[in-house]
């Protein structure tokens, strides 16, 4: 197996056939896809990949003011080494990952609808620095244009699996979709633990991911017999991986993929995430396109909102 994988590229201008086809084969076969960086507007996608830039940039007490107020709360700056996503996948006791992040939620959408009191904890206000003064401008129109491709996104999806393109519409129309910055310090590797990583090994919670990288490496995913497999930096495409929730939909037809980022390579990183999702109360089972004859579907239903807030606390509690 080689050693650097890359990825399939959908072009979403091509034909609505082709890129079902493509994305087929990408989600049976390895769960990622990348789609071109300019599938939005170049510059508002820089706009918010420079402030983050900025803001990571700031003396830790001043990005300390917006820190998660309290424990389990979604949105906020979380610091350094407070997380550990393999607390996800159920590791015991992993090391920190090595990394900081910034985190906002649905308030940012064009369509954002009040919280209920059932969908309160996802639906928390979105905590914003004062510096950069335009990063909640910036993050916004972000936010907001990768809802649109990920909306595209979900319609391929129910073609290349010989639905209505439509069929997702009323499981998305209010998503508790978040974004997420990460800010990978430069490391000595010298003075971490020998099995630290920059992320611990999991799966993504929701629909799909659209993630912006550098050039650095340190994305990995798990292959079939259990070994590592670097993904090939590539900072002119979006890497788009799924969720857990397409896995369950698909009745594990298709993949969401456990990586990780390892710190094999020890320079400064930065990354940012679309972590899109269903709506709080979209069910999430086997779709009938998916269903085996005379066997039973591999995951019970479950609501989609009540799933990631289990999955999220796990991995600060």
């Amino acid at each position: 197996m080689e050693s650097q994988m890359h990825l399939d590229v959908i072009d979403l201008t091509a034909p609505i056939e082709d890129q079902a086809r493509t994305m087929a084969r990408a989600c049976e076969q390895v769960g990622f896809f990348c789609i071109p960086l300019n599938s939005i507007e170049r510059s508002i996608a820089d706009a918010a990949w420079n402030d983050a830039a900025e803001f990571f940039a700031l003396a830790d007490c001043d990005k300390r003011q917006i820190e998660f107020p309290e424990p389990g709360y979604p949105y906020g700056f979380s610091p350094f080494g407070f997380e550990s996503l393999a607390k996800s996948t159920g590791a015991e006791s992993p090391p920190p990952d090595l990394k900081e992040s910034l985190s906002v939620g649905p308030d940012c959408a064009a369509n954002a609808i009040p919280a209920s009191s059932d969908d309160a904890w996802i639906r928390s206000a979105s905590l914003w620095p004062t510096h950069p003064p335009r990063l909640r401008e910036s993050w916004t129109a972000y936010y907001r244009a990768l809802a649109g491709v990920s909306e595209h996104l979900m319609s391929v999806m129910a073609i290349a699996l010989n639905l209505p393109s439509h069929y997702f519409d009323p499981l998305i129309d209010r998503p508790i979709t978040s974004m997420r910055a990460l800010n990978y310090p430069a490391i000595d590797t010298g003075a971490i633990e020998p099995d630290a990583l920059r992320a611990g090994a999991h799966s993504d919670y929701g629909t799909l991911t659209i993630l912006r990288t550098d050039h650095v490496q340190g994305l990995q995913i798990e292959v079939a017999d259990g070994s590592w497999i670097d993904i090939a930096p590539d900072p002119n495409n979006f890497i788009v991986n799924l969720g857990d929730s397409i896995a369950q939909w698909t009745n594990n037809r298709w993949r969401s993929t456990v990586h990780r980022v390892t710190a094999a390579d020890p320079s400064a990183r930065q990354s940012m995430a679309f972590f899109h999702m269903a709506n709080w109360d979209a069910t999430i089972e086997c779709l009938p396109t998916c269903a085996e004859p005379g066997t039973a579907p591999k995951h019970e239903p479950v609501e989609a909102g009540p799933w990631l807030m289990r999955k999220f606390q796990s991995t600060v509690s």
